[in-house]
């Protein structure tokens, strides 16, 4: 339960931090800072309980019940680990973010790092594979849009970092789905103890290749590793989050959480202490060479994170521990240093090394905790990066995969600690007590307030006590590292040890990092070099567009506004189906039953004729209305046929696609162009082999099949299940409904992209006038031309309007339902703008995009009713007493099918009024087209 609680209270906090944000501005992160803190004590209480052996918390409630996915939590020690970063962390940077600001609305920002931190908390305590991808792929959105809010120099690093996180995130899918498939269930606590890893060395290879692409791009692994410091581009407090507890740590904790599996791969662990420790030295390299303080810490981070994995990628028990202290010191000395550097930003309106110098005496506390975060940072006793680099070390020199990977690993990370020990020192050095290199006619800047310090004095002197009293933590990394690797750990966290490997290494790294300032002058040298000869964000350009030009290449063939060679494709490909069909068919047998009655030759007769004399014909309209002859007489065929719920759905379709099609036809010439000889021969060859194709194929399919079990099943219980007797109407509302909803989606954007299209391009305004002959010629008289019609819609639309109701009502009983129901109310309005003599009187004046907004919305409130009864979209169901008597059994699908009805009705609506009414039509533009009687008729109702 605690767990379920914690998620929705990050929730409730993610969405008020929206309302909050609009009336506190930037003081917004105070209470976000307080329920974060709440949060972190409730799950530091739970914590000695785990270090003492307890069992891990777990809670689960169904999610998708049918598929085994479930949202299942769980929290051990590795979990309790991480959450404690994320919301610890959170907090703090919350904190900062209050007084880091200048005034003002932050909505976006609080609202996303909110967002940011429940995507993290759910991530680590996901217990199945599924939501913990969910949550993964979350990280990668809400980073996006944390670094894009930063202006539009913002906006390419986004991009860039978005697309290849997600990359990483298509190959955790990939995962994923193998896992799930293989062993059958999407549990994480079950799949790491599945035999399968040590069965099958093949797929277990495999699966880790793919996790170790995730887990690369997302802790900005090399090749990868650019990415990290492009995100710079995002405000201080973002920088902090995200490279402190959050989306790189992602990373992490997906490496921690599937050592187990591959502990004995040699793949993996070779894999990830080799690219780690790679990492290390580049991104040590690299930080050493910067002048931009922001840009030189995204790079230490980078550097450690390639530690992280390098001590990951042992797999010992002893190697775990390690990731673990190095994780929370990590996580101490990157906060600070991030947040110091923000205040170094706000204090001398520069981050360039350059520039700075001599910041100690006017600005003490923020020189003391940057020093405490980068000696933390440069494993210096006392401090806890000193314990956790030297038990990365120790893991390092005593790994048991392949030979000549503890000699490389010694030296390459002594190499890497040594040149962090050098950027350490030039970034401190350089800022607080070089020279001072400003102009002595600014201002000299001064210390910053208590409240923008207290965040990074906290973490800064977190590490400092935690490395005095180290001892204190081996319960939780020993509890850690356990869940770790399924193996018993034991943790003897000291400063001192006695002189052993680890320590000498130690020493050496801070004796060739002080050997390295004094040689390269704290890095100015290396600095003004070039290397390497390209950037890794230069190689992502190239590779981008080039996969952009590809992609224009591949669609090429396609991009036509030819409908001949849009139909080309599916022709081919009836041809060739239909054919195999007409050949494989023969050998089913004979057909069950007859095939066909002679009742069945009079539409077949009717689409035979409307068809060929639509192929001769060169009126549009007179096209138009042999192809509206041929759909009805299809609907006949389906009466025929006693699908009554199809039939009515056809006709109805061809009624309304006529009249659409009519207000487009308005605006092409009369007739068809001329078309060569060679074209017309061209085209038959392709339509006759097709048509016959397609007909054979049904000739020698039809009814040579018993039906199937699924219909048989929804025949049998569909009234049982949902409480309909009409079975069409109940597989489209209550088995698939979800696939309704997608339709239903569908139908209502492509009536906001009518909409959007022709007012963009400027179509809806109609070419050319009324002939002045208007008033006497009988033909173009609206008055004399339209006073039938709309003497029969004054009835008809009113009963129109009733009989869409009924099917409403009726349609899970019987033939109807919302579809049905929507497409003869459509009709209702259709007839009225058909019967108005000008587009003045026509109009019809509905907010049709809220219509179709609000149909949808209805749809998916009525989904999440179904929550009530375990499931989305699951209908619920009740018995009505009528007052007359009786019963009416009312059930939750008869919402969700009015939803259908105000989406189409809304569709038809934007068709008519988009597509009908000329740019401008209203009372003003047409009162002079309009005749006295009719003008009268409108004011007091008429067609509106």
């Amino acid at each position: 339960m605690l767990l379920l609680l914690l998620l929705a209270l990050l929730t409730v906090i993610t969405v008020f931090s929206f309302v909050i944000a609009r009336f506190a501005g930037r003081a917004t992160g105070w209470p976000l800072a307080a329920m974060l803190a709440l949060l972190t004590l409730v799950v530091l209480v739970r914590g000695p309980d785990l270090w003492n052996g307890g069992p891990a918390l777990e809670a689960s409630i169904p999610w998708m019940p049918s598929l085994g996915v479930g949202l299942n939590l769980r929290m051990d020690g590795l979990a309790w680990l991480f959450c404690v970063l994320v919301l610890g962390v959170g907090a703090l940077v919350m904190a900062y973010s209050a007084r880091y600001f200048p005034p003002g609305r932050r909505t976006g920002f609080y609202t996303l790092m909110s967002a940011f931190a429940l995507a993290m908390t759910g991530l680590v305590l996901a217990d199945d594979l599924v939501l913990l991808f969910v949550f993964w792929e979350l990280t990668t959105i809400c980073s996006f849009y944390l670094i894009g809010l930063s202006g539009p120099s913002a906006a390419r690093p986004a991009v860039r970092t978005f697309l290849l996180t997600a990359l990483g995130g298509l190959a955790l899918l990939a995962a994923v789905v193998l896992l799930w498939v293989r062993t059958g269930t999407t549990r994480i606590s079950v799949i790491l103890d599945d035999p399968t890893w040590t069965q099958d060395t093949g797929f277990a290879t495999l699966v880790a290749a793919l996790v170790v692409v995730a887990v690369f791009t997302k802790s900005a692994q090399f090749p990868f590793h650019y990415w990290l410091p492009d995100a710079m581009a995002a405000s201080t407090p973002v920088s902090a989050y995200l490279h402190a507890a959050a989306m790189v740590k992602a990373g992490v904790y997906l490496a921690m959480r599937f050592s187990p599996a591959f502990a004995d791969n040699a793949f993996w662990g070779t894999t990830l202490i080799v690219f780690g420790l790679t990492t290390a030295l580049i991104g040590a390299l690299f930080a050493l060479r910067r002048h931009d303080l922001k840009e030189l810490t995204a790079y230490s981070t980078v550097s450690q994170l390639g530690f992280l994995i390098a001590v990951i990628g042992v797999g010992t028990p002893q190697a775990l521990i390690a990731a673990a202290v190095h994780t929370l010191a990590h996580a101490l000395f990157k906060v600070t240093l991030f947040m110091a550097v923000g205040v170094i930003d706000d204090r001398t309106g520069t981050r360039d090394l350059r520039r700075l110098g001599g910041l100690a005496r006017t600005m003490p506390v923020t020189a003391a905790v940057t020093a405490l975060a980068a000696l933390s940072m440069a494993g210096v006793p006392p401090l806890l990066g000193f314990v956790s680099k030297e038990n990365v070390f120790e893991a390092l020199l005593h790994t048991t995969h392949q030979p000549w990977i503890g000699p490389f690993a010694a030296i390459a990370a002594v190499l890497a600690a040594a040149l962090t020990v050098a950027y350490s020192f030039r970034f401190v050095y350089g800022t607080f007590w070089g020279a001072q290199r400003r102009d002595p006619a600014t201002e000299r800047p001064r210390e910053a307030g208590a409240l923008l310090l207290f965040a990074p004095v906290v973490t800064a002197s977190a590490g400092l006590i935690l490395g005095l009293s180290v001892p204190l933590l081996d319960p939780m990394v020993e509890r850690a590292a356990a869940d770790a690797t399924h193996a018993a750990a034991e943790a003897h966290l000291a400063l001192w040890h006695g002189l052993n490997p680890a320590l000498g290494m130690s020493a050496l790294a801070l004796i060739l990092g002080a050997l390295l300032i004094r040689v390269s002058s704290a890095g100015e040298r290396l600095a003004e070099r070039r290397f390497p000869p390209v950037r890794g964000t230069a190689v992502f350009e190239r590779i981008h567009s080039v996969v952009i030009a590809l992609g224009v290449r591949v669609g090429d063939p396609t991009r036509t506004d030819a409908p001949t060679r849009h139909l080309a494709v599916p022709f081919v490909l009836i041809i060739v189906f239909a054919s195999a069909m007409a050949v494989v068919g023969p050998g089913h047998g004979p057909p069950a039953g007859p095939t066909s009655r002679a009742l069945d030759w009079l539409p077949l007769v009717l689409i035979t004729a409307a068809v060929l004399t639509a192929v001769v014909t060169r009126s549009r309209m007179a096209a138009l209305a042999l192809i509206g002859l041929s759909g009805f007489a299809t609907a006949v065929w389906f009466v025929f046929l006693g699908a009554i719920d199809v039939a009515l759905t056809q006709l109805l379709v061809e009624i309304l696609t006529v009249v659409v099609a009519v207000l487009v036809l308005r605006r092409l010439p009369t007739e068809f162009h001329r078309a060569r000889p060679s074209r017309a021969v061209a085209t038959a060859a392709i339509a006759i082999p097709a048509g016959v194709a397609a007909g054979a194929g049904a000739h020698f399919l039809t009814g040579r099949r018993e039906p199937s079990a699924v219909s048989e099943h929804l025949l049998e219980n569909a009234v049982q299940d949902t409480g309909g007797t009409n079975v069409v109407n109940t597989v489209l509302v209550d088995y698939r409904a979800l696939d309704t909803l997608g339709e239903l989606t569908v139908l209502g954007v492509a009536g906001l992209i009518i909409i959007a299209v022709l007012h963009s391009a400027g179509l809806t305004a109609m070419g050319g006038t009324r002939p002045s002959a208007s008033r006497t010629n009988p033909i173009w008289d609206a008055d004399d031309n339209t006073v039938i019609m709309r003497t029969v819609a004054r009835v008809l639309i009113p009963l129109l309007m009733v009989w869409s109701i009924y099917l409403l009502m009726r349609g899970h009983n019987a033939p109807g339902g919302g579809f049905i129901a929507g497409l003869v109310g459509g009709s209702a309005f259709a007839l009225a703008y058909l019967s108005a003599p000008s587009a003045s009187v026509a109009r019809i004046r509905l907010a049709y995009p809220a219509i179709i907004a609000a149909g949808i919305l209805v749809a998916l409130v009525c989904g999440l009713l179904g929550f009530a009864d375990g499931s989305f979209l699951r209908p619920l169901h009740a018995d009505v007493a009528l007052p007359w008597g009786g019963h009416y059994h009312f059930t939750t699908a008869l919402v969700f099918d009015v939803g259908v009805y105000l989406t189409v009705v809304g569709v038809m609506l934007t068709a008519l009024n988009q597509l009908g009414l000329p740019k401008g039509s209203g009372p003003e533009a047409d009162e002079q087209d309009v005749p006295e009687s009719i003008r009268h008729e409108s004011a007091t109702g008429g067609t509106r």
